[in-house]
């Protein structure tokens, strides 16, 4: 555990003790979160995504595609798209890092250039974030957010709709984040560079019975998430409900012990805070206090306009990160103030937090902003420099704004996503 996120930890535990002291909140509060149906989908979902790890069943998948990749610039679109998928099946930033990081390094064995190297880099932990928006279980933001707008706005999100309207757009911008890193980091003859990386032997032996499990139990938890409307089965449940099987003796793949060690309970505990301290803030009146004062120095709540609304309302998500750098925190503290500003303008609160959660899931300016980042600049040189992402921030936040707005005028239009 890094000393930021126990910082932030403390942080978040002490400000839940003081507000339950100060009677902010029930002190049966504190306890409840823990109960939570976020917590619980969280654990199935960590349990799932350390098996596929372990089992080899990703660096199969990935080694056999990337293997028979030709050129640099291949390698870099097809690096992108296999990226994509995992925010369905690893529920975290970091998590999904760690999973991409051993590909890395036995991609980058076969690259002796050091701009390529870096270019890779900076490319996995920018695709790991930006594709984050195509699951509702791709951050535990994702979860907070739809939890508060239960909460506030009696509605939620499914897991089949947050794929509905987040997929395309985070296949979009994970490809456009492509292009821009290979124009903006490689000259064209980089580019073209011829590439053969030799595939490891293990990957063109038959699948183990381990990966078989995990990918069967895989597929159908992703097939019950999705038509959850159908059978009526919370993806919560769902989710426990694979975690188990994959840690049942002589079906599953891992002990019950590894699959508890396989839990980052430090973000469980987390979450939890963070829910406290979201219920806290509608309850207690603050979320209104941010829309009086700091959406009123913006303009936004006095706009008539729905274009203008969405660009301010965009701006300010997509900047978030550069005064807060953790997504939960982000989440618990403009979800609210979204919410409150949709409930006064009468804008529709799921339009509103979806736009709001996708903008505060764009954290590439500073390392600092993410641990995927982090994870990624890490090693014995750094692999890439702040001003690196600077320069890369520099160009994507114009054009994620830009995304987003013909995102809306269009498709999430055509499907009924309006403000």
């Amino acid at each position: 555990m890094d000393a930021n996120a126990t910082e932030y930890q403390l942080c978040s535990a002490g400000c839940c003790f003081d507000s339950s002291l100060t009677g902010a909140i029930p002190q049966e509060q504190l306890f409840q979160a823990l109960g939570d149906e976020i917590i619980w989908l969280m654990i199935g979902a960590f349990i799932l995504g350390d098996a596929i790890q372990k089992t080899g069943l990703s660096a199969r998948m990935t080694q056999f595609i990337v293997g028979r990749v030709k050129t640099v610039g291949g390698l870099f679109w097809t690096i992108a798209a296999l990226i994509i998928p995992l925010s369905f099946l690893i529920p975290s930033t970091s998590g999904r890092a760690a999973v991409t990081l051993p590909i890395y390094h036995s991609v980058t064995a076969a690259l002796p250039d050091p701009k390529i190297r870096r270019g890779l880099a900076i490319l996995i932990p920018t695709i790991i974030l930006v594709s984050t928006i195509v699951s509702l279980v791709g951050a535990g933001s994702h979860l907070i957010a739809n939890e508060l707008l239960m909460q506030m706005a009696q509605q939620h999100i499914s897991f089949g709709q947050w794929a509905l309207y987040g997929l395309p757009f985070g296949i979009a911008a994970s490809f456009l984040s492509c292009g821009a890193i290979l124009y903006f980091f490689l000259n064209r003859q980089q580019r073209q560079q011829p590439l053969q990386i030799p595939i490891d032997p293990a990957v063109k032996s038959s699948f183990s019975r381990s990966e078989w499990v995990t990918l069967f139990i895989a597929l159908g938890m992703l097939s019950l998430w999705l038509t959850e409307g159908v059978h009526g089965l919370k993806i919560a449940t769902v989710s426990i409900l694979g975690g188990v099987l994959l840690a049942l003796p002589k079906l599953g793949v891992m002990s019950w012990k590894e699959a508890l060690n396989s839990v980052s309970w430090n973000l469980i505990v987390f979450v939890c805070a963070a829910l406290v301290l979201g219920r806290s803030l509608v309850k207690s009146g603050a979320s209104q206090w941010v829309i009086d004062h700091t959406f009123h120095i913006s303009g936004i709540s006095s706009q008539g306009s729905q274009i203008l609304v969405l660009v301010i309302l965009t701006a300010i998500a997509l900047t978030s990160h550069l005064y807060m750098t953790s997504h939960a925190a982000r989440a618990v503290a403009l979800v609210p103030a979204f919410l409150s500003l949709a409930a006064t303008l009468n804008l529709n609160p799921v339009a509103v937090m979806f736009i709001g959660t996708l903008g505060m899931d764009y954290c590439l300016t500073m390392p600092v902003s993410s641990k995927a980042l982090l994870i990624y600049q890490d090693g014995e040189e750094p692999r890439f420099h702040a001003k690196d992402l600077l320069r890369l921030s520099t160009i994507m936040i114009p054009i994620h704004l830009g995304l987003v707005i013909v995102f809306y005028l269009t498709y999430w239009h055509w499907i009924g996503l309006k403000l």
